[in-house]
């Protein structure tokens, strides 16, 4: 099975040896891939909608690998029963829906080992909500792929501490294993707004409120730029 770089880095995450939940599976792709390489000796391939599922179980049908992969047709993590898997992945949806899977997922995430959580938006409201209920992230990753930037991360459970803002929004540098590719994202990111705000003041908008939170995502990137180019320089990240 052949992934796409962005659910190849997400399948390199998970811990060779464990049951693998995956959490809005769509086609199966990652259970596939990482059971025809023997990493993990089974999974659940989950999602709410039934047409994804109907997908998957073609695709896992093709490859004959229906005794290792179930689907099952459930809303986040609700039909997942306590000790069924050690890996939780969810992946490609909001920050916010992702928050919701996890709050409701109280009844089986004691069991779980590890989560891979791979947030479309709203990042730092993900990260917020693992500080918060005893996970604590212990890897950052951020993929380039097709222009576009997915940063993703591994929670397990121990100790947490409070986190910056501006690590809610972007991750502990330290933690990051592609510090170049997060380093040109962020360098984006500062462009944009920069330039945003040029556009603002050319107009002669008034708009307080508005400018004075791209003028915070501004300074929040700037910030995690600059740490972590202080990394960079100390060679403190992980590789």
């Amino acid at each position: 099975m052949k992934l796409s770089k962005r659910m190849q880095r997400l399948a390199s995450l998970v811990a060779g040896g464990n049951r693998l939940a995956d959490v809005g599976t769509d086609h199966g792709y990652i259970p596939i891939a990482l059971i025809e390489e023997g990493r993990i000796p089974g999974a659940i391939a989950m999602d709410v909608n039934q047409g994804p599922l109907l997908r998957a179980e073609a695709h896992i049908r093709e490859f004959g690998l229906s005794t290792y992969i179930e689907t099952r047709r459930s809303d986040g993590l609700a039909g997942l029963a306590p000790g069924e898997a050690d890996t939780v992945l969810i992946a490609g949806m909001g920050g916010r829906l992702t928050v919701r899977i996890l709050e409701e997922g109280g009844h089986c995430l004691g069991a779980v080992k590890e989560l891979i959580l791979q947030p479309q938006s709203d990042v730092h409201e993900v990260r917020k909500w693992l500080l918060c209920h005893g996970f604590r992230i212990d890897l950052e990753d951020v993929v380039e792929e097709d222009g576009k930037y997915y940063p993703m991360f591994r929670a397990v459970k121990g100790p947490t501490e409070e986190w910056p803002e501006t690590e809610l929004f972007y991750g502990k540098s330290g933690l990051q294993q592609s510090p170049e590719v997060l380093r040109t994202f962020l360098r984006k990111k500062i462009a944009g707004y920069g330039k945003l705000l040029e556009t603002l003041s050319a107009k002669k908008l008034k708009d307080a409120g508005c400018i004075r939170e791209i003028e915070q995502e501004l300074g929040r990137a700037e910030e995690a730029l600059k740490g972590l180019e202080q990394n960079m320089e100390s060679k403190e990240f992980r590789v």
